[in-house]
């Protein structure tokens, strides 16, 4: 979205972050490595009995969990044992899904369309936020629908639909 503010295509009067999508740690259903959450994912993979699954550093989840790592002092070498990689969240989601690692860290609405349960939420601190906005854009050829539009997303109505699938309100 900055970038189109930054082109001059976007009104910045519209602007608004709309949604927040959260960085969860989360595991197959029934969780059944019984793992208790961040804290309890760092005692474990400090004594290698976890296997965990993040995003390359190369992609959003990927740099999330870097943070995570930085927040909590892990040194990702030193623990290279436990840990798998993916190239995007889908493929961390799919690790944990088939069970083939212990957990993940990907987004609750990742986590919610593949039926995993989410053991725990990384906190701003920890990682920062995951933000989406929205607005609109200049030269819109419709824009009375693109206004009805704008104001439909932020109405109790739609904050339920996205909420049911993962995200918060972030306004």
């Amino acid at each position: 979205m900055d970038q189109l503010q930054e082109l001059g295509l976007v009104d910045t009067n519209t602007r608004l972050d709309l949604l927040e999508n959260k960085v969860t740690l989360a595991t197959a259903p029934g969780n059944p490595s019984g793992i208790g959450g961040f804290d309890d994912l760092v005692s474990r993979l400090d004594a290698g009995s976890v296997f965990l699954a993040i995003g390359n550093s190369d992609v959003p989840v990927g740099q999330y969990t870097q943070k995570i790592f930085d927040y909590y002092g892990i040194d990702e070498t030193a623990i290279a044992s436990c840990l798998t990689y993916g190239s995007n969240v889908k493929e961390v989601t799919t690790q944990v899904a088939e069970e083939s690692v212990d957990c993940g860290i990907i987004y609750a609405t990742d986590a919610f369309s593949a039926g995993l349960e989410v053991i725990d939420e990384a906190t701003p601190e920890m990682c920062g936020q995951v933000i989406y906005p929205a607005a609109i854009l200049l030269g819109s050829p419709n824009r009375d629908a693109a206004e009805g539009f704008f104001e439909y997303i932020k109405t109790d109505e739609a904050m339920e639909v996205f909420a049911s699938v993962g995200f918060s309100k972030a306004f």
